[in-house]
């Protein structure tokens, strides 16, 4: 694998740039002027590499399937963690398991991308970045470090369940319907009819964007610098349906327990706004939004790091989903 011609800004993917754009680098690596290509090879390419990253995920505390990394910015050069410092910035190449696996770092980022500039949903920070060999990986600010290396309190959807492997088994993440996610917002924030329109529209976004992997760990809220809780910035967004057969949502019983599932999937939307308690406007005008922005996605993932036939098969996707989502 050779490294890409870089015709778009692998952060922003505003045209006209080589590498980072300023307002990449101001975004997600404080300004300071990072080269888009590590300074090491991808972790299989060869046994030092390996050996290198090997040592480095012992030192990853955060869950999931995909390999993490850790890494800090020093300078303006990025680097793997050693042993009991803090890692600011979590790097997830190419991963092991799945279909079209080498345009997964591609296919977050767009997707990442696509929920802030188009949609106004508040994400994690996020760029492609290239190993020297020229394989692409996904990294991402951590939004509950900061910059002195203190650490806000985070806590995911399955931990405010009180959902554990142990408790529930290993389907623990995926039980239940994200009306529950609401009904644990409720308890949790004193400002939850400022963050339940934001929770809904990342489920409409979700939706539109065949994201199937939308479990209670990857929701959580986040400690303010005032010491109170909001919903946290958007993570881990992707159209999975690319590189797994999944289904429409992450969890088992949909958008609705079973007995208010009833009708077209907009008409969900619409019942879980009613129990969740948002107006009717409000809901109207996160579906306007949500559904007239055609134009934009398309420019967007044009000038996305995909290859031609997943761009093809991104967008197709995309119109197939709005497409449901504009019926009754």
């Amino acid at each position: 694998m050779s490294l890409p011609e870089i015709k778009y800004c692998p952060g922003t993917l505003a045209e006209g740039f080589d590498t980072y754009s300023r307002t990449c680098l101001n975004r997600v690596f404080h300004g300071k002027k990072v080269n888009h290509v590590l300074p090491y090879d991808s972790p299989g390419s060869n046994p030092e590499a390996a050996a290198l990253f090997e040592e480095n995920r012992k030192r990853m505390s955060i869950s999931g399937v995909q390999e993490k990394f850790s890494v800090v910015l020093e300078k303006n050069k990025l680097r793997l963690i050693n042993e009991g410092e803090p890692g600011t910035y979590i790097l997830k190449p190419i991963p092991g398991a799945g279909k079209k696996l080498d345009q997964m770092p591609a296919n977050e980022h767009l997707t990442m991308q696509i929920a802030r500039q188009v949609y106004g949903i508040e994400t994690a920070e996020n760029a492609l970045i290239f190993f020297k060999n020229g394989s692409p990986a996904y990294i991402t600010k951590r939004f509950d470090v900061k910059e002195d290396g203190t650490k806000l309190a985070q806590d995911d959807f399955a931990s405010l369940a009180g959902r554990t492997p142990q408790t529930y088994g290993e389907h623990y993440k995926y039980l239940g319907s994200y009306l529950e996610l609401f009904q644990l917002m409720k308890q949790y924030l004193p400002a939850y009819k400022l963050e339940a329109p934001k929770l809904i529209k990342i489920l409409v976004f979700n939706y539109l964007f065949s994201n199937g992997d939308a479990h209670f760990k990857n929701f959580s809220l986040l400690q303010t610098a005032m010491g109170d809780y909001r919903l946290s910035p958007a993570y881990d967004l992707l159209n999975s349906r690319i590189h797994i057969e999944d289904k429409e949502f992450a969890l088992d019983d949909g958008l609705l327990p079973k007995n208010l599932a009833q009708g077209k999937i907009r008409q969900q939307f619409f019942v879980l706004a009613e129990q969740i308690g948002i107006s009717e406007k409000n809901f109207n005008d996160i579906m306007v939004l949500m559904l007239s922005q055609s134009e934009l996605v398309e420019k967007m993932v044009v000038a996305s790091f995909l290859n031609d036939a997943t761009k093809r098969n991104y967008w197709q996707s995309y119109q197939g989903r709005l497409k449901q989502l504009m019926k009754g």
